[in-house]
């Protein structure tokens, strides 16, 4: 009775959550009321739970330490997911955490002096097909430095100074939405469920690399299609070339140039900083923001007739990050630890594995779904279902070839790394950067599904097809 309560709460949450949009309520409230809520119930309840689902491990606790040893079996179970679960559960989220916030300073940081518009300003061309392709590639690989909100809003605000014809730009937006998702998958710096992979360890960068051509081609067949319908010269909007900013007041294009290479620089480094070091990858974003908010405060240090209010120092700038959005993933992780922690999650996984039994089958239907509900908390979900397997685990397995797929570095976790991104492209609705892009042009939902959503779906499966051929060249099939 407790299981079902605590899974027909997420459901509810994750329901509202869906539906952020016409029910207009955010998403981070609802995501921070049933991750807390999940745990007040399993608290409630832990004598029923814990010593079915963590009994050694509450024995352990018991054992070494012996003043709770005379406690009432409820009290014993509720120190034990005080003083264990709940720590470690905030250990593990604040990893994910202080990595967002490192990395989305740092981005910001680019944008609000201007690092950004030295690209953007770079695009001169106005042939409809060409400026589809420049477009595209710009995104896909800018979306595996940035994460795919900034992506998307930058290469947008690009369009509208490029095109005037709303429609026109409905058909780039589109397009920029399906290219920041696939970009942002083969990066562990780029999109969010890929540094979650990463940043837990299911995955490495060397081990990104084989979903590279796989999120290339999902990007490179939709804009094959809509490169079909785009003919002649695109209208120019008028609007100048230049984008508008204060950084225009006191920032030299020099200076501009600098930060977006220091930044661009920082970011890069992180995953040579984990490889070299081998600490968390939390480490190396925060030393890099560290030496982004050294360079700042040198550079403004300089700059003594410039009124302060106009000088965009990382104090001020920390405010512009969307905090919300931090807020939103430490309650869908909170929830998602509370359903680990029950059971739920390792019943699920049990479900599916005895009669699904497939990880390109489960990978793609996950894909599929991403594009209706947030990716993060399926991620999330299939993080706490299958534990990180190794060579005791997989030699032990009654099928140690479906179990070598849940290694790190797993065809498992590259697969879903791949899927998790690019199936939210199938629906405006299914990405952050769809969203955004719907938001800022008012593209509707319809107009998207009907126009662009088979050519996000047709390159979404045949990313997988390319997937699974890399891997039976490679003998892992």
């Amino acid at each position: 009775m407790v299981t079902e309560l605590i899974v027909g709460i997420f459901l509810a949450g994750y329901l509202i959550i869906a539906l952020e949009h016409p029910l207009k309520i955010d998403k981070a409230c609802v995501a921070l009321i049933t991750g807390t809520l999940l745990w007040v119930i399993y608290a409630m309840y832990g004598a029923d739970i814990v010593p079915r689902y963590n009994a050694e491990e509450l024995l352990h606790f018991i054992d070494t330490h012996p003043a709770i040893a005379q406690l009432p079996a409820i009290e014993q179970c509720v120190k034990y997911i005080v003083d264990v679960q709940i720590i470690e559960q905030l250990g593990e989220i604040s990893e994910t955490l202080f990595f967002l916030i490192g990395a989305m300073t740092i981005v910001e940081l680019i944008d609000v002096h201007g690092g950004f518009a030295i690209i953007t300003n770079r695009i001169t061309t106005r042939n409809k097909t060409k400026l589809l392709w420049i477009i595209c590639f710009i995104t896909f690989f800018l979306s595996a430095l940035l994460d795919n909100m900034t992506t998307s809003i930058v290469m947008v605000m690009l369009l509208r100074r490029i095109i005037k014809n709303y429609k026109e730009r409905w058909v780039y937006a589109s397009m920029i939405i399906i290219a920041a998702n696939s970009g942002g998958a083969w990066s562990p710096i780029g999109d969010i469920t890929t540094i979650m992979l990463w940043v837990r360890g299911n995955v490495t960068t060397p081990g990104l690399m084989p979903i590279f051509l796989p999120s290339l081609v999902s990007m490179l067949i939709p804009m094959f299609i809509s490169s079909r319908l785009l003919h002649g010269i695109v209208t120019a909007s008028g609007s100048g070339s230049e984008a508008s900013g204060s950084w225009l007041k006191i920032i030299t294009r020099k200076e501009r140039a600098s930060i977006l290479l220091l930044g661009v620089g920082c970011l890069v480094a992180v995953p040579v900083f984990k490889s070299v070091t081998h600490l968390p990858p939390f480490m190396g974003i925060l030393m890099a923001l560290g030496i982004m908010w050294l360079y700042t405060e040198i550079m403004y240090k300089h700059k003594v007739c410039v009124d302060e209010a106009l000088k965009h120092r990382v104090p001020r700038v920390i405010r512009r990050v969307d905090i919300p959005t931090v807020l939103f993933f430490l309650g869908i992780l909170l929830a998602v630890g509370a359903l680990q922690m029950t059971g739920v999650l390792a019943s699920f996984a049990k479900m599916l594995d005895d009669n699904v039994h497939n990880v390109y089958l489960i990978n793609a239907l996950t894909g599929v779904m991403s594009s209706v509900v947030d990716n993060v908390p399926l991620v999330a979900a299939a993080i706490g279902m299958y534990p990180l397997a190794d060579a005791v685990s997989v030699s032990a397995a009654v099928d140690p070839e479906y179990m070598s797929a849940f290694m790190p570095d797993g065809i498992f976790w590259q697969l879903m790394a791949y899927c998790a991104g690019v199936g939210g492209s199938i629906l405006i609705i299914g990405s952050v950067s769809g969203v955004v892009i719907m938001g800022i042009e008012r593209i509707s939902f319809g107009w998207y599904l009907k126009n662009v959503s088979y050519m996000a779906l047709i390159g979404y499966l045949a990313g997988i097809g390319v997937f699974m051929l890399e891997q039976l060249a490679m003998g892992r099939l």
